[in-house]
C-alpha cells in the first residue's frame, strides 16, 4: 500500500493529546497518546495548563511522525480536532497564555449566565447561536479572564491579546504565530458566532463584552490554515482541516446526509443529528450547531450534550480507586444482576441536555450493605446509556426517531455498553471498524483540502461497520430502568446543599 499521502491527525482532547497517522484508505499507520494533568482550583472549576496542551501535542506528533517515517510514510497534510469551548487567551507577541485554559466543563460563570438571562438576553443568544446561556460555552469564560486577570481587559482593547479555542491556540503555535484562525464548527460553540450569517456577531460581542480584535478568522472545515513552522518537525506540513471533536466524529462516521445521527462516548457524550442545510430550532433544549462547512456547503445539526461519560469511569479509577483500568468495568458489569437497583447520576460538572442544570452535583441512589465496587462500576456504565436515552427522547419529541445510532469513542470498545445501550434505546447500535472516528474526521477534512479525497461521497463509500448490536431488552425491564433513572434525576435536581 503506497504511503505517500498519509495524514497526521491531531486529536487534542480533554484528558489527553493524541496524534494518529492515517493512510489514504483510513487505516492507522502510527499513533501516540499522552495524558496530562487536570486542575480543579475551586468547586466547579476545571483548568488545563496551556503549556501541557502544547507540549503533549508536539510530543505525540513527533512520536507518530517518527513511527510513520520508519514505515516509509510521508505526511501530506495535518488535520486538527479538539475539545470544544475550552477557552484560552494569549499574548499576541509572545504566544504565552495569560491564564490557564478554562475547560468546557468549568461552571464558574454560572452566575454571570443567570444574570444575562435575567437581563433578557437569552432570546438574542438563542436566535443567533442556536445555543443557551450556559457556562459551558466560551463567551462567558473569555469575559471572566478579561475581568479577573489584572490588566487583561485594557490589553485586549489595545489589540495585544488573542482569544482562541484549543484549535486556534494550536494553529497559532504550529505556524509560529503566523495564523490566527478557527473553523466554523468551533466558532459556533463560542456564543459569539452567528450560525446563520456565519460571522462573528456584534450584538453577541456587546452582550458578553468581548472585543472583536481578539477573535480569530473563521474558515471552512477543509481549508488553508497555514503550514507548520520550520524546525518544528523534520519538514513543513500544511494544516488543511479543522473541526471541533464532536463534528469531527460525525464526519469520521460519514454523517453527511440529513437524518444521519451519531453519538460519541469520550470524556463526555455528544449526540449529533445532521439536519441538512436548515438550522432546526429545538423545543426540548437541544442545541442547534454547525455540523460542517465543506466546499461552500454548510450543514447544521441538533446536538445533545452529556458532560460526564467516560469521565465517570475515570472517576472510578482515579477518585474511588476501585479499578486500575477502564477495561475492567465490562467484567464487573456482567457480574451484577439486571435488577441491582443502584443508580449513579454523574453530575460532577452539572447536568447538560435536556436539564441544563449547572449547579447539580453527582449522586448515588439505592445503596445497601450488599453494594460492592462492581455495583458502582455497572451503575457508572449504565448512567451513560441512560443519559443517552434522555437525549434520544428529547430528539423524538422534536420529531426525530432514528432506527439506528452510530457510536464511537473509547467507551464503545466495551461491547457490554453497546448492547445495553441498544436495549435501553430500543434501536440498533452500529460500531465502526475504525474506532478513532474523531481523529479520522479531521484527517478526512485535511484529505479533502489537499486532494487526497475528491468528495464526501468517496468518503462515505469507505465507511465500514465493525459490529451491529440489536435491541434485546425486555420492555418491562426497560420501563423499570427508565422509571428508576427518572426518579434519580429528579432527586438530584431537587438536592440543595
Amino acid at each position: 500500500m503506497p504511503l505517500e499521502n498519509c495524514i497526521l491527525s491531531i486529536d487534542q482532547g480533554t484528558t489527553s493529546s493524541r496524534a494518529i497517522v492515517f493512510a489514504p484508505d483510513s487505516s492507522i499507520v502510527a499513533s501516540a497518546q499522552q495524558e496530562f494533568a487536570q486542575h480543579y482550583p475551586n468547586d466547579g472549576w476545571v483548568e488545563h495548563d496551556p503549556e501541557d496542551i502544547w507540549s503533549t501535542t508536539v510530543k505525540v506528533c513527533k512520536q507518530a511522525i517518527a513511527q510513520a517515517t520508519e514505515k516509509g510514510a510521508k505526511i501530506a497534510a495535518i488535520g486538527v480536532t479538539n475539545q470544544r469551548e475550552t477557552t484560552l487567551v494569549w499574548d499576541k507577541k509572545t504566544g504565552k497564555a495569560i491564564y490557564n485554559a478554562i475547560v468546557w466543563q468549568d461552571r464558574r460563570t454560572a452566575q454571570q449566565c443567570r444574570e444575562l438571562q435575567d437581563a433578557g438576553h437569552l432570546k438574542a443568544v438563542q436566535e443567533r447561536t442556536g445555543l443557551l446561556l450556559d457556562p459551558y460555552f466560551s463567551a462567558s469564560k473569555i469575559a471572566w479572564i478579561l475581568d479577573n486577570v489584572e490588566g487583561a481587559r485594557k490589553r485586549a482593547d489595545a489589540n495585544e491579546l488573542a482569544f482562541g479555542t484549543v484549535d486556534s491556540f494550536l494553529i497559532w503555535r504550529l505556524t509560529g504565530g503566523k495564523v490566527h484562525a478557527t473553523d466554523v464548527t468551533n466558532a459556533s460553540r463560542t456564543n459569539l458566532f452567528n450560525i446563520h450569517t456565519l460571522c462573528w456577531d456584534e450584538t453577541l460581542l456587546d452582550i458578553f463584552n468581548v472585543p472583536k480584535l481578539m477573535l480569530p478568522e473563521v474558515k471552512e472545515c477543509a481549508d488553508d490554515f497555514g503550514h507548520t513552522a520550520e524546525g518544528l518537525f523534520s519538514y513543513s506540513i500544511p494544516i488543511a482541516g479543522v473541526a471541533g471533536d464532536q463534528q469531527a466524529a460525525s464526519i469520521g462516521q460519514c454523517c453527511f446526509n440529513q437524518g444521519d445521527i451519531k453519538s460519541t462516548y469520550g470524556t463526555g457524550c455528544f449526540m449529533l443529528l445532521n439536519t441538512g442545510e436548515k438550522a432546526v430550532c429545538s423545543k426540548n433544549k437541544l442545541l442547534t450547531t454547525v455540523a460542517y462547512t465543506i466546499k461552500g456547503q454548510t450543514h447544521y445539526a441538533l446536538e445533545g450534550s452529556i458532560f460526564i461519560a467516560g469521565a465517570a469511569v475515570q472517576w472510578l479509577r482515579d477518585g474511588l480507586k476501585i479499578i486500575e483500568c477502564a477495561s475492567e468495568t465490562e467484567a464487573m458489569a456482567k457480574s451484577i444482576p439486571d435488577d441491582h437497583g443502584v443508580f449513579l447520576v454523574p453530575a460532577f460538572a452539572g447536568l447538560g441536555t435536556p436539564y441544563w442544570a449547572p449547579d447539580a452535583r453527582g449522586a448515588i441512589f439505592g445503596l445497601t450493605r450488599a453494594t460492592t465496587s462492581a455495583h458502582l462500576a455497572r451503575a457508572a456504565l449504565e448512567s451513560v446509556c441512560l443519559q443517552t436515552s434522555d437525549l434520544l427522547k428529547a430528539m423524538s419529541e422534536d420529531g426525530v426517531s432514528p432506527e439506528k445510532l452510530r457510536v464511537d469513542g473509547g467507551m464503545v470498545a466495551n461491547s457490554w455498553v453497546c448492547q445495553f445501550l441498544a436495549g435501553v434505546l430500543n434501536v440498533t447500535v452500529e460500531r465502526p471498524k475504525v474506532m478513532e472516528t474523531t481523529a479520522l474526521g479531521a484527517a478526512y477534512l485535511a484529505g479533502l483540502q489537499v486532494g487526497i479525497y475528491s468528495s464526501t461521497d468517496e468518503l462515505a463509500s469507505m465507511n465500514q461497520i465493525d459490529n451491529r448490536f440489536e435491541p434485546n431488552m425486555d420492555t418491562i425491564k426497560r420501563e423499570k430502568l427508565l422509571k428508576g433513572w427518572a426518579s434519580a434525576i429528579q432527586s438530584t435536581l431537587g438536592f440543595k446543599p
